[in-house]
C-alpha cells in the first residue's frame, strides 16, 4: 500500500472521532511483513473518560494483541497529528519501525516540536520519521473541529 492511501485510512479514523465529538485524530498500524493494516483507532479520551485513550495508544494496544507481542517490529504507524510525549514514548517502547504523520502540533507535539522525545538520551528506539503527509487535510479537520467548539 502507498503512503497516501495509508494516511487516508488514518484520516477516516479521525473523521469518526470528529463525529463523536472527540478531537479528530486517527491512527493506523501497517504490518510491512504481511502488507496489511492490523490496527485502526481514533481518539476516545472523552467517551472512555481516559486521558490516555489517544488514537496512537489505542492502535498500539490493538496491534500488540494481534501480534501477540509487546514489540511491533516491521510495523509502521500512520497518524493524522504529530504525537505527544506520551504517544512518542509508547511508539519508542513498541519499537515502531516508521512513523508517518500529517499535521504538526506546535503546542503538544513532541517529535518535531516540544520535547523532541526521540532525540532524548533516555529514548531506547527512534523510528524513521516522515512528517507533513497529507498535512492540509489533517489540519483542516482539526481547524473545523475547534472552530465548532468556539
Amino acid at each position: 500500500m502507498k503512503t497516501n492511501s495509508l494516511i487516508n485510512e488514518a484520516v477516516k479514523e479521525a473523521k469518526k472521532a470528529f463525529e463523536l465529538d472527540e478531537v479528530p485524530v486517527g491512527a493506523i498500524i501497517f504490518d510491512s511483513s504481511t502488507g496489511k493494516i492490523i490496527a485502526k483507532a481514533h481518539n476516545k479520551n472523552i467517551s472512555k473518560k481516559d486521558s490516555t485513550a489517544h488514537a496512537e495508544i489505542l492502535a498500539i494496544k490493538e496491534a500488540c494483541k494481534i501480534k501477540k507481542s509487546h514489540r511491533l517490529d516491521n510495523c509502521d504507524l500512520y497518524v493524522t497529528l504529530e504525537p505527544c510525549a506520551m504517544c512518542a514514548g509508547a511508539i519508542s517502547l513498541a519499537r515502531i519501525r516508521r512513523l508517518y504523520f500529517g499535521a504538526e502540533d506546535k503546542k503538544s507535539g513532541s517529535v518535531l516540536n516540544g520535547s523532541h522525545v526521540f532525540e532524548s538520551n533516555s529514548c531506547h528506539h527512534k523510528p524513521e520519521i516522515y512528517s507533513h503527509i497529507n498535512e492540509k487535510e489533517c489540519e483542516k479537520l482539526l481547524k473545523e473541529f475547534f472552530a465548532k467548539k468556539r
